[in-house]
């Protein structure tokens, strides 16, 4: 399988200090990788390196074959790379529907299609992002990234902070984006079993390094590794 997004010996962080140390990755086309760690490993500043927005030392980037190291970020959105951070950034002074359409990108995700994914937001589709719940937002801010029609999906903790009921409509629709749609993306989540459960592979995070690469399935069944990397064993 070709490799959709590679990252080659990234080192990377904010100012002169560095976070990332000589991070190789590679995401398939089709695929989804979990990107996990404990708190402060990393996870954060490697999505927001591919992104575009940390200070990178050292380390190539490509997408599709095509090296986007040197692209600001609004360049590599147009170049395939949908975002959805930890802080949503919707456009709260906007609509649902002018949030949805105000980047969009042609191709397959349409507004309609992103209102079958989210039903909610076609309800609030007049209302203003200010006006909406912080899981209407999360919802949001998944369709708008959707509406990029990118190549590659990164998800910053979607699920942090939200109800349990909320938590399993989004579980749903990420289940039936990643495995149902073959959107490739990349998911950071602290729930490392909720993660591991709709995701094809694995990383794990350590100061700043890879420790740990693995299936998906098999580090799910491996309790110990789990537990030993992540302290999640009775999660």
């Amino acid at each position: 399988m070709a490799d959709l997004l590679k990252l080659e010996g990234i080192v990377a962080g904010y100012g002169e200090a560095r976070v990332l140390m000589g991070v190789d990755l590679t995401l398939g086309e089709g695929q989804a990788l979990a990107l996990l760690g404990r708190n402060g490993t990393g996870k954060t500043t490697l999505i927001n390196t591919i992104v575009g927005h940390t200070r990178r030392f050292a380390g190539r980037i490509e997408l599709a074959g095509r090296d986007i190291t040197g692209l600001r970020p609004d360049q590599r959105a147009l170049a395939g790379i949908g975002w959805v951070p930890q802080e949503r950034n919707i456009f709260k002074s906007l609509t649902v529907e002018e949030n949805l359409t105000a980047i969009a990108v042609r191709g397959p995700w349409n507004v309609q299609r992103v209102y079958a994914m989210f039903p909610r937001l076609q309800e609030r589709r007049a209302n203003m992002g200010n006006q909406l719940s912080g899981g209407e937002q999360q919802m949001l801010a998944i369709g708008r990234a959707l509406m990029l029609n990118p190549r590659v999906l990164l998800l910053d903790e979607p699920l942090e902070g939200l109800a349990p009921i909320i938590v399993q409509e989004l579980m749903a629709a990420l289940q039936r984006i990643i495995r149902d749609e073959g959107m490739s993306a990349i998911l950071v989540e602290q729930n490392a079993r909720k993660a591991l459960a709709i995701t094809h592979d694995a990383v794990v995070l350590e100061r700043g390094s890879v420790v740990h690469r693995a299936s998906a399935q098999e580090l799910l069944a491996d309790a110990a590794t789990l537990d030993g990397l992540l302290g999640v064993s009775k999660h």
